[in-house]
């Protein structure tokens, strides 16, 4: 299961995240470094909805961000 969302559905999912879920991004992006080692994006994504009751939205946006963030500072200069 593969969620696209727009940048702006991306931006406001991720803001809206510490509210609807409890939890603030550091705290879920340590649950994913710390879950099972999937190889694929949607895997992660199903894994945290399924593991931690998220909505698959969200769980998505959250793994969406993490990658982004991991990949912005593996390439930053």
């Amino acid at each position: 299961m593969s969620l696209n969302h727009s940048p702006e559905t991306h931006r406001n999912l991720i803001a809206r995240v510490p509210r609807i879920t409890g939890r603030d991004l550091r705290e879920w992006f340590e649950m994913i470094e710390a879950g099972p080692a999937f190889l694929r994006c949607d895997e992660r994504a199903n894994w945290l909805a399924d593991e931690h009751g998220l909505p698959h939205g969200y769980a998505s946006a959250i793994v969406h961000e993490h990658e982004r963030r991991r990949h912005a500072l593996r390439y930053a200069v």
